[in-house]
């Protein structure tokens, strides 16, 4: 484990799929584990190695993945590391 998360927030629109989606409730949990290792998803060259930078400076680090139906979702986890939270791109 590369990151800590501190306290883990969905957003209505996450929460709402996870309890209806069980396919998506564990996609959301397998981009979760993906965000805590370091694998940042669906982010350019560039984007990932600013979130390696920011892992070691301290910034928020910004994550994306890509469920099989193309909804995509966000995991922020922010520089305090504090508080993490998951979302659609459309509720941030």
């Amino acid at each position: 484990m590369k990151l800590r998360l501190g306290e883990l927030y969905l957003s209505k629109g996450v929460n709402d799929r996870i309890a209806e989606d069980q396919n998506f409730a564990e996609f959301v949990l397998n981009s979760l584990k993906r965000h805590l290792n370091g694998d940042w998803g669906d982010l350019s060259e560039e984007d990932k190695k600013e979130n390696d930078l920011s892992l070691l400076e301290g910034f928020r680090i910004l994550s994306a993945y890509r469920h099989s139906d193309g909804t995509k979702i966000w995991i922020i986890t922010e520089a305090d590391r504090f508080t993490t939270t998951i979302l659609f791109p459309e509720e941030y």
